[in-house]
């Protein structure tokens, strides 16, 4: 599995078979190939205050590939009213790579504002909203909330308040 690990509030203490070892917070992403093994923990490094994340597990395009480990943090004012590409299979414009065919894009919206994606027809999008409530096609989504979306459209996501937003951009035989 490729894991996302995607920090939304406090700490987020990384350490693994590999060597690695860091602390993931708000704004940073971390990807770890588990490949053909790692032994990894995550845990909150704080006692007085609490951990929230996301962890996103992709299917790898190829089976065996070795382990592997990539940290990143996007600066809110790179992500503030648009998509700002995180992960990407070839690791473009900055994001970190993965191997999978999935691009994760996040954005964060004050009310009002809006960021919309085209979708090929050959792939599809899922939306989840990480924080805050937003507005697709009509469709109010609130914090937890997502959305999977059709192919070949463009679609417009407008902040209700200040919110977050994961896009996941697909192949159509993801699973």
């Amino acid at each position: 599995m490729e894991i996302i690990s995607y920090v939304l509030e406090g700490e987020l203490a990384h350490k693994d078979s590999m060597g690695n070892g860091s602390v993931i917070r708000p704004g940073d992403v971390q990807r770890m190939s588990a490949g053909t093994g790692i032994t990894h923990s995550e845990f909150n490094p704080l006692t007085k205050s609490k951990a929230n994340f996301l962890q996103i597990w992709l299917l790898p395009t190829a089976k065996r590939i070795r382990p592997g480990y990539e940290q990143r943090h996007f600066a809110p004012d790179d992500r503030q009213g648009r998509f700002k590409l995180l992960v990407s299979p070839d690791g473009r414009g900055e994001s970190i790579s993965a191997n999978s065919d999935a691009l994760i894009y996040g954005a964060l919206l004050d009310e009002g504002q809006s960021v919309g994606h085209g979708i090929n027809p050959d792939r599809t999008a899922y939306v989840h909203v990480a924080r805050g409530t937003v507005e697709i096609d009509a469709h109010e989504l609130k914090a937890g909330d997502g959305a999977t979306l059709g192919t070949g459209s463009n679609i417009q996501i407008a902040g209700r308040d200040k919110s977050e937003v994961l896009l996941f951009d697909l192949p159509l035989n993801h699973h």
